[in-house]
């Protein structure tokens, strides 16, 4: 008989899940601005001004933007699980990976909305 020991959070599924669809949200904005770069003959400030004022495109690279902050905080926060022993270290570098991606997330929204 095997002796499971539990030694924190249940992470698991719940995680790969969120890991595979923010994957899937970022390659469909991502082969979708491929398909429209492909499509425009030449590109300057004026047409990427015009492709950016569209409340569609803005909310769609903002849902990529946190797709991306919340599947790379999964991957960091596995990795220094993994592999970062002392507990004090491993609390400090995910607060500042926190912080970052908190940081990240408001300034991607002044961009896009220009606040």
């Amino acid at each position: 008989m095997v002796n499971r020991i539990v030694v924190g959070a249940h992470y698991g599924l719940r995680d790969w899940l969120i890991q595979r669809v923010t994957a899937a949200v970022m390659a469909v904005y991502s082969v979708a601005l491929a398909a429209w770069l492909l499509w425009q003959p030449y590109l300057n400030y004026d047409i990427w001004t015009a492709l950016f004022s569209s409340q569609w495109v803005r909310s769609f690279t903002l849902l990529f933007l946190l797709s991306l902050y919340y599947h790379a905080w999964i991957g960091v926060r596995d990795i220094v699980m993994d592999y970062v022993k002392p507990a004090g270290v491993r609390l400090a570098i995910h607060v500042l990976v926190i912080l970052a991606m908190m940081f990240y997330t408001i300034w991607s929204v002044q961009i896009l909305w220009g606040m």
